[in-house]
């Protein structure tokens, strides 16, 4: 660029800073109706703009040897930032903001005048921008790190609530004996329950009690037929006491509810369950939790995300064993435990999966969420046998056809593609590439208004979206449980929770 045009341009600016007027000229308008400001934040930006001037001013003054521009430049900027505070909109700054900006036109112009010279200011520009770039980096990268420590930690009061249930599960025998006397009196006609092919059966695998409670009681407060709904629990061992007392002292109106420990499965060994023997190895321990070693996750190679439990957690990987947990059973829905329940699901039984086995949510929109999203197709076992562009599912309510699935050995399926990903090459954690490979060409597309999910990351998903879905899914790190939780959704699933409950109580009064 010209020198004489430069330096007709930055006077241009310079003016236009000393004659600033502060005058609303109209509204401000980001993306949606509802995001409308009846303030802008014009005079917010001029200041921003300047201090930066300003600081680039003032390294030019230090390194010219210029101490009473540089005291002047630094006084200003502090004016400014003092005015600006914690300012979003023209609105909210100091009433001396207006002020405050001619202020430091004028001091911007002086500078200029004194320690002007483009090829200085541009390498000083270059400087900054690399710098600036890099904190960028930076904090973008521990924002990350905390957002997954924070997802991943149990919160206090939960934990709270699980001892206090774990205790009561193991030293009130007058409490549980009288229920467990009542179950066995019951035992015939609620075994019949947990294989009746007439009733509508749900599996949740959970290591969470408030969690699984607010699925069960969603479902049971929306369902016409109460009485029909059966739902098989699987738990770990750790949690498995605490989950079995909510639901003891809390039985769902009518409904029926299962409470398994997940080391009861005597056919769930490393010799059969492919996942489970990687799970168990020195490899995928070292991967996951030796932050310096080459192949471990350090912030350079991998997604932080990955370091969450849940991908060692066996409980997560149940969802491929539906027939070896359920056996007499020709259909069951699958919901996580962190969806909520809406409206009445039976009509799910109804849908005819047209010979497919897993009934689903397709999440595919243009070219997002395709299976090149979460397989490698650099890999030719990969590309070969899988097309880059088929669209992607969502996990979190699929009704499986659990006669198809025998009948096409799906299990078989996931152990293969398990064993040759061993090595991480075919994709990294989860259950959600697998079971897109295992379910390829398996899956029936659902109607989205049965299943709609992002209210654990997505601040923009739709209110008449949710308000209309049959389920809403909080899949993402803002858990409803969490601090984290996006608040304008957390009442979808927070009118749910057992505030009664003398233990909720106790543990979360300080959270109210």
């Amino acid at each position: 660029m010209d020198k004489k045009i430069e330096l007709q341009m930055r006077n241009a600016a310079i003016n236009s800073s000393r004659n600033f007027n502060n005058k609303v000229r109209g509204s401000y308008n980001i993306w949606r109706q509802e995001f409308r400001l009846v303030n802008t934040d014009s005079t917010l930006r001029l200041m921003k703009d300047q201090i930066i001037m300003a600081k680039l001013y003032a390294t030019i003054a230090l390194s010219q040897k210029e101490p009473d521009m540089y005291a002047l430049l630094m006084k200003r900027i502090k004016e400014s930032q003092t005015s600006i505070g914690d300012a979003l909109i023209d609105s909210e700054l100091d009433s001396s903001a207006l002020e405050r900006a001619k202020a430091m036109g004028h001091v911007l112009s002086s500078a200029r005048d004194v320690l002007y010279s483009s090829g200085e200011v541009s390498r000083k520009l270059r400087v900054m921008l690399q710098s600036t770039e890099l904190n960028i980096d930076a904090v973008k990268k521990q924002n990350s790190f905390l957002v997954q420590h924070a997802a991943k930690t149990v919160p206090m009061p939960l934990h709270c609530l699980h001892m206090q249930l774990t205790t009561d599960y193991y030293f009130r025998d007058y409490v549980t004996k009288e229920h467990f006397d009542d179950d066995a009196l019951k035992a015939g006609q609620y075994k019949e329950k947990l294989e009746d092919l007439s009733l509508y059966h749900y599996a949740i695998f959970s290591d969470n009690v408030l969690a699984a409670s607010v699925v069960v009681k969603s479902t049971v407060a929306n369902a016409n037929e109460p009485e029909k709904h059966v739902f098989h629990i699987v738990t770990d061992r750790l949690n498995f006491a605490a989950m079995k007392m909510w639901f003891i002292t809390h039985p769902p109106q009518l409904a029926t509810v299962h409470v398994e420990n997940i080391d009861n499965f005597k056919w769930l060994n490393s010799s059969y369950c492919s996942v489970l023997r990687q799970l168990e190895s020195a490899r995928l321990k070292e991967y996951y939790f030796k932050a310096h070693d080459p192949s471990s996750l350090s912030d350079g190679n991998e997604n932080l995300k990955y370091r969450n439990p849940k991908y060692l957690s066996m409980l997560n990987h149940l969802r491929f064993y539906m027939p070896e947990i359920h056996p007499k059973l020709e259909k069951i829905l699958f919901l996580d435990d962190d969806v909520v329940v809406q409206k009445d699901l039976t009509p799910l039984w109804d849908v005819d999966l047209k010979g497919m086995v897993n009934g689903a949510v397709e999440t595919c929109k243009e070219s997002f969420h395709r299976f090149d999203t979460y397989l490698n197709f650099s890999h030719p076992k990969i590309s070969e046998n899988f097309d880059p562009h088929a669209c992607g599912w969502a996990f979190g309510m699929n009704m499986f056809d659990l006669k198809e699935w025998k009948k096409r050995n799906i299990t078989g399926i996931y152990h293969y593609w398990q064993d040759l990903n061993e090595d991480r090459k075919l994709w990294k954690l989860g259950t959600l590439p697998p079971g897109l490979i295992t379910f390829y060409n398996l899956t029936y597309p659902l109607n989205r208004t049965w299943h709609v999910l992002g209210l654990g990351y997505d601040p923009a998903v739709d209110i008449a979206e949710i308000d209309n879905a049959a389920v809403v899914h909080y899949n993402g790190n803002y858990k409803p449980w969490l601090d984290l939780a996006i608040s304008k959704y957390k009442p979808f699933w927070s009118k749910y929770v057992d505030v009664d409950n003398s233990h909720v109580r106790r543990c979360y009064e300080g959270k109210q």
